[in-house]
């Protein structure tokens, strides 16, 4: 069975997003995606990953995110966060880490966790 993974970005990071899918696109491409709008929108376009996009961020995709993973239906969450810039969704944004923990869901918020996450299912992958 694939992982099933979540990829968010806000603003700030969605090249960072980008590059990132772009280094384990082969991985990624075997997994079951999904995104918050604009992110999903980006990793389908410009690295021609298969993403189911939700709504954007601000106008609930977090939480529904948040709501797929409150019932299993997801693996891990890759959420690449901009701590320099506040969000009007806040809330939306801790409740969606909150759930991961709750949950106990792998959750990176930045470039060096993901990339720790991403390598390590790649290695079980291939082990």
């Amino acid at each position: 069975m694939p992982l099933r993974i979540a990829l968010i970005a806000h603003d700030n990071k969605k090249n960072t997003m980008v590059e990132l899918a772009r280094e384990f696109a082969p991985f990624l491409s075997r997994c079951e995606l999904c995104a918050t709008g604009t992110t999903g929108g980006r990793l389908a376009n410009e690295v021609g990953l298969r993403v189911e996009r939700m709504l954007s961020g601000p106008m609930g995709g977090d939480l529904q995110i948040g709501a797929r993973l409150a019932i299993g239906g997801l693996d891990g969450i890759i959420f690449l966060r901009d701590p320099m810039t506040p969000q009007p969704h806040e809330p939306d944004i801790n409740a969606l880490v909150r759930a991961s923990d709750v949950h106990d869901v792998p959750c990176a918020t930045n470039l060096s966790t993901a990339r720790l996450m991403l390598a390590q299912w790649c290695a079980q992958e291939s082990a």
